[in-house]
């Protein structure tokens, strides 16, 4: 698409008048923002258009990508950069006194994720488009995100997300596209012309109301769809015909029920209220989708019996788990196929991701509660079980003991990482150990028995939001050296490998990453009143707060540092600035003590004038896509340091890489393959290897108490969080060290630290060596193009959904 910038101005001010009734001199920057967003999706609209259109025409197998997060981050900039017109927007918008930069930062991120699962789902959908892939995501519209994260004091407050306060610019409400979905209530079986029948009564409905919102393709005419439900009372409003009666209760409550299924992100699953609310969210998003899908499905004119050769339901995690009963339910119910025919069916249809092997996560729900909730589902998940039972005793007789593991209900639950194995016909993991661990430990009998379904395709970003968006300057001297032809084929990187040495080229590269943390260390200054100094080693950390990411040896290092530098304020280290930005889970208390851990050291050493400014650390608060975008330039050090075994592949360390980070790294989940890529020259690695974690957790033998009384370092570091050393109460961090010391320190902290510390001091003096510095950091731009999501989704395409792309003209 090219509009000239005199398009652009004319259009602009049109949209202002028609949206606002203002000049653009008069109106704020909310309002140009909208006007801007508003137009640039009309721009994209005709070609949203045309692809459904063209895919319904074609009748194109299409893919539908089932999340419970999608994290998309800010949409302006990244659209226009998609529809090639960021630069004449940019100069229009100058022409007319105004800062795209400023509009930009207008934007709320939207509030549809957490972590590297909804951000993986956004950069699927971002490739799917780019590359011609007729596929588009569904999941729900929440009201509120998951929080908004203040530290107060140290402590993380968490506030709540209204980031639809003053709307969302890129969605389209489609109430003619609404379908009902049913809760509660019994079911009625009867015979109909010799035929058993399915009849649910008494339910409670929910009309699940559809947001679409463009996802745009990179220069090309493709504009797919991600839909997100929205959860509304029937008749919109209450019940009438109660409060007609004088029940104004009952009135009300209904319309507070059906509401609070699309209120929020993650409610908090620590009571039973929280957890029957998730599995309301759960089903309530994959019944609209699925019924969604049928219905745009029949507009072919193809015979139901042809589903799958059309459609590929693709779910992201245990989640949306529950489609494979809810379109066997369909297929059963409402189309009248036979059970075996709808099995094939749902099965060739249905493929799944499995994105961790920790307990918590492979979700598990109680029989009363999901019978209670969703009768007809239940009966369908029984019949499914009770058929998959007959399948595995005949394949195993008498073991009775791998049977009730590997049924779906068992122990009183519903397992819901086994419905999705079981009714899909394709289970990948995300990285190649995950994917060894799944088949060779956590479901090694599964695999066993279904081996043709396991697979592996490492995860994928985004080089068009993380490299082109987030590091215009590097990829300016990028296409500089090797020509633009990256951007499309993100391997030919790999040409800057005839780079990596060169003086001048180096220089360059240099001076980008030395630019990005002069910009980053102004927007600390601005924010949070902290002085960084940009020619310090940026060492940063920002993910999802858990124990096994291991913020805590990070902290423990950095405590050990501030301790080496007190005794001699003359070490000889490069100065460190220490980044760190995290959510917990306001239930995981273990998680909010280590962010009051984080803060109270940054606020001890920040002080402390005696170590001459050569160590600082960061906690950056309410960490998000669009603060993302803004640290990951500027980092040195990337750290990737979870428990080996744990990570089943992150997509942090991808990022960093791709913008010339030197990553430190255990062996696990995608380091392995970042590693097998740079090379052992070009990564820096540390900690016990699978093997090792896992013979621990197996055999045991592993005693924290004794690597803590037998290392000085961490006798003194592990004691001063009870003994007064910081200003802060007796017990404020007795969890960490009970968890520690009492708790047999679950994930290793104690153990990998002495290999920790020296691998950091391995970092220190690297970067002293500045050609051979930049050297890895080239080395690790250049070998980013294989974790591009766009080689990630054409194998997914290949292997999975058997797709193909389609050209939009």
């Amino acid at each position: 698409m090219y509009i000239d910038k005199e398009t652009i101005k004319r259009d602009f001010k049109k949209k202002l008048t028609s949206m606002f009734a203002e000049e653009v001199q008069d109106a704020s920057p909310l309002h140009q923002y909208q006007a801007l967003g508003a137009l640039v999706k009309e721009y994209a609209s005709e070609n949203w258009m045309k692809t459904r259109k063209q895919y319904t025409e074609k009748k194109e197998k299409q893919v539908y990508y089932f999340s419970m997060e999608f994290l998309i981050g800010r949409l302006l900039m990244s659209n226009l950069i998609n529809l090639g017109i960021k630069d004449e927007c940019q100069r229009a918008l100058k022409d007319l006194g105004i800062d795209l930069g400023e509009l930009e930062e207008v934007e709320v991120d939207a509030g549809l994720g957490n972590g590297g699962l909804g951000r993986l789902a956004a950069c699927f959908l971002d490739s799917m488009a780019s590359l011609g892939i007729p596929g588009h995501g569904c999941g729900i519209r929440y009201n509120y995100g998951l929080f908004e994260q203040k530290i107060v004091d140290g402590y993380q407050v968490e506030i709540p997300d209204n980031w639809l306060r003053d709307g969302n610019v890129w969605e389209t409400r489609k109430e003619d596209k609404a379908v009902e979905v049913r809760f509660g209530g019994y079911v009625e079986t009867s015979f109909d012309n010799n035929k058993l029948t399915f009849h649910h009564r008494n339910y409670e409905p929910i009309i699940a109301v559809p947001y679409d919102i463009p996802i745009v393709g990179y220069h090309n005419n493709t504009v797919n769809t991600l839909r997100l439900w929205s959860a509304e009372p029937v008749g919109r409003e209450f019940d009438f015909s109660s409060f007609s009666k004088g029940e104004y209760t009952k009135a009300v409550e209904y319309k507070s029920w059906v509401e609070s299924i699309s209120q929020v992100l993650y409610p908090d699953d620590s009571r039973e209220e929280g957890r029957i609310l998730r599995l309301k969210q759960q089903y309530f998003f994959v019944s609209a989708g699925i019924q969604s899908i049928i219905r745009r499905f029949k507009k072919l004119g193809v015979a139901i019996q042809r589903f799958d050769e059309y459609i590929a339901i693709h779910i992201n995690d245990t989640h949306p788990a529950v489609a494979v009963a809810e379109l066997m339910r369909i297929l059963v119910d409402d189309e009248g196929l036979s059970w075996d025919e709808a099995w094939r069916i749902t099965t060739n249809t249905i493929a799944y991701t499995n994105h961790t092997i920790m307990s918590e996560a492979l979700e598990k729900w109680p029989i009363d509660m999901f019978r209670k909730i969703l009768p007809r589902i239940y009966m369908i998940v029984e019949e499914i079980n009770r058929r998959f039972v007959e399948e595995l005793s005949a394949r195993y007789p008498g073991d009775e003991e791998r049977i009730r593991n590997m049924a779906i209900i068992g122990y009183g639950n519903i397992r819901m990482a086994h419905l999705a194995i079981v009714g899909s016909h394709s289970v990948n993991g995300v990285a190649k150990l995950h994917t060894e661990i799944l088949k060779k430990q956590e479901l090694a009998n599964f695999y066993q028995y279904y081996p043709n379904k396991f697979n592996n395709k490492t995860n994928g970003i985004t080089h068009r939001r993380w490299l082109i968006q987030a590091n215009p300057r590097l990829a300016s001297v990028i296409s500089s050296a090797i020509g633009n032809k990256w951007i499309y084929v993100p391997t030919d990187l790999r040409r800057l490998m005839g780079f990596s040495k060169d003086a001048s080229f180096q220089s360059k590269i240099s001076q980008v990453k030395y630019n990005n943390k002069v910009d980053f260390s102004n927007y600390v200054k601005e924010h949070y009143d902290v002085d960084i100094d940009p020619n310090s080693i940026f060492d940063v950390q920002v993910k999802r707060l858990h124990a096994y990411k291991r913020q805590l040896l990070n902290v423990f290092h950095i405590m050990d540092l501030y301790n080496r530098l007190k005794e001699n304020p003359d070490l000889d280290i490069v100065p460190r600035t220490f980044i760190f930005g995290a959510k917990a889970s306001p239930s995981y208390y273990l998680a909010k003590q280590i962010i009051k851990l984080i803060n109270t050291v940054a606020d001890k050493v920040n002080k402390d004038t005696s170590i001459k400014g050569k160590l600082k650390v960061v906690f950056l608060e309410n960490y998000r896509v669009s603060l993302a975008e803004k640290i990951i330039p500027a980092t040195d050090v990337s750290e990737q340091i979870s428990t080996t075994t744990k990570e089943a592949s992150g997509t942090g360390n991808m990022k960093f890489m791709m913008n010339g980070a030197v990553t430190i790294a255990t062996l696990d989940g995608a380091n392995i393959e970042i590693r097998d890529e740079v090379g052992d020259d070009n990564i820096v690695i540390f900690g016990m290897k699978d093997y090792e974690v896992l013979n621990y957790y197996r055999n045991g033998g592993y005693s924290a108490m004794d690597v803590y009384r037998n290392d000085i370092r961490l006798t003194r570091i592990v004691d001063s969080l009870i003994n007064g050393y910081f200003n802060v109460s007796y017990n404020e961090f007795k969890m960490i060290y009970d968890s520690l010391l009492y708790q047999n320190d679950e994930y290793f902290v104690l153990k990998d630290f002495d290999s920790y510390v020296n691998a950091q001091n391995r970092i220190n003096e690297l970067y002293k060596d500045k050609a051979k510095w930049q050297e890895m950091c080239i080395c690790n731009i250049a070998n980013s193009g294989e974790f591009s999501s766009d080689h990630t989704i054409i194998h997914y395409s290949k292997g999975i959904w058997n797709t193909k792309p389609s050209i939009i003209l």
